[in-house]
């Protein structure tokens, strides 16, 4: 009879290993969970012994190749593959999520979203999950092994659902998570392409004109005017054309250049701590950036909670998804709190992040012992503030936007027209023209 070695956690969720002695996997599934264990890995003893070579990983993969046209096609270009489009993943946890809520088992489920996957990075994922299942790992075990996909939020979601055996609630309550956050994400994403694209379009038409229009037309008036001494303004915007058009190259490289210096600044961790608090106190864009960020760590954070996560693992994962570093320094004092036995009010109301309301409504769940729904509740109440502050952000930039792009060109417009309205002037004043004379 096979001896099959297990990896599993009992009551007290302390990790325990061994060896059963049992026909097949199921049974040592069966007698594993009667002994009051949830195991985590079954595998039989002398599989998890063989190790492929690189010979014999080779030779599969080639195989795997020749079945599909006689050469291999798996080629992987450096830097390109192994990422997954966020909307790509919600919408796989969601059919997911749906397979096995109706009963479909986990196996299964994968096999058929392999089937039907168009994009090749997850389909090949998907087919590693599911190698990793039949091999005896658990599920979250599988997710780990792609950090650049799934990160610490879902694999410890998963973990907290197949350690309570609710894993068709966990992955539901992820998917919600996941198209919330998707939601939320593209409202901001649209809100923002308006202004985007009428700097866009106002930066290239003053570039043309810089470049391109003015400096004939500065010709033009040398020739009108014959020496005569042009309008100030004019001579202004003459001046500032001369500047870009001779020197554009010099200048796109500095633009370029400063873009690159700001980049490498921000990945530093005072110019990353810098951004973020700026983008937090920022006049117009600040407020709808700041009810994100507390959206996202309510939300996140109640859902792992109600999913069965311990609140200090929780928290961890929190401060590394939070994506500010001034909100997760806030939610690392809260993490500090907690561990000594202190409550997560203090802290947050300390961090000068969150505001009275939000403190206020934590204070009452943790009180109450109903901090999951409350956190829920004020994730779901900053959503639609988030959509009502997009909203008004996006109907006062779209004038102002128009009035700027409208200003600088009119006062290129007019400083061209100066020298013509002068020169006819001139040619309408007949004094003019005898004291040109004498």
């Amino acid at each position: 009879m096979p001896k099959f070695n297990y990896v599993a956690m009992d009551s007290r969720g302390k990790e325990t290993k061994g060896t059963l002695e049992v026909a097949n996997q199921n049974e040592a599934i069966s007698r594993l969970k009667e002994m009051g264990y949830f195991p985590t890995k079954v595998i039989e003893a002398e599989k998890s012994k063989e190790k492929p070579d690189k010979k014999t990983k080779g030779a599969a993969a080639d195989a795997k190749g020749k079945k599909k046209g006689g050469f291999n096609i798996n080629i992987r270009i450096p830097g390109l593959g192994g990422k997954v489009k966020p909307k790509v993943l919600t919408t796989f946890t969601r059919q997911l999520a749906t397979l096995v809520d109706a009963g479909l088992p986990l196996l299964r489920g994968l096999r058929v979203l392999e089937r039907q996957e168009k994009n090749p990075n997850l389909k090949k994922i998907i087919d590693d999950l599911s190698l990793a299942i039949e091999g005896g790992s658990t599920f979250s075990e599988g997710l780990a092994q792609h950090p650049k996909v799934f990160n610490r939020l879902y694999v410890n979601m998963v973990k907290a659902g197949e350690l309570g055996g609710v894993l068709e609630v966990v992955l539901n309550r992820l998917s919600e998570f996941m198209e919330k956050a998707q939601k939320i994400r593209g409202k901001v994403k649209a809100a923002m392409f308006y202004p985007c694209a009428v700097m866009f379009v106002a930066v290239t038409i003053l570039t043309i004109l810089m470049v391109f229009v003015i400096p004939k037309f500065e010709l033009v008036f040398k020739d009108m005017l014959e020496g005569q001494s042009l309008p100030a303004f004019t001579d202004f915007v003459l001046s500032v054309s001369r500047a870009i058009a001779g020197h554009f190259v010099v200048a796109l490289i500095s633009i370029v250049s400063f873009f690159i210096v700001l980049k490498l600044f921000t990945r530093t961790r005072f110019g990353r701590r810098l951004f973020d608090r700026l983008k937090l106190n920022f006049p117009i864009l600040g407020p709808v950036v700041s009810k994100v960020a507390i959206s996202r760590f309510t939300r996140t954070l109640g859902t792992l909670v109600s999913s069965g996560v311990p609140i200090l693992q929780a928290l961890t994962i929190v401060k590394e998804t939070s994506g500010n570093v001034i909100v997760g320094e806030a939610v690392s004092a809260v993490h500090e709190s907690v561990k000594e036995g202190e409550t997560i009010t203090a802290p947050l109301e300390a961090s000068n992040v969150f505001p009275p309301m939000v403190v206020s409504m934590v204070d009452v769940g943790e009180q109450t012992g109903a901090l999951p729904e409350m956190l829920m509740k004020i994730a779901d109440n900053y959503d639609d503030e988030v959509d009502n502050a997009v909203s008004a952000m996006t109907s006062l930039l779209e004038p102002v936007m128009i009035v700027f792009l409208a200003v600088v060109v009119g006062s290129i417009v007019i400083a061209l027209f100066l020298p013509l309205i002068s020169l006819i002037d001139q040619l309408g004043d007949p004094s003019a023209g005898k004291k040109g004379e004498e």
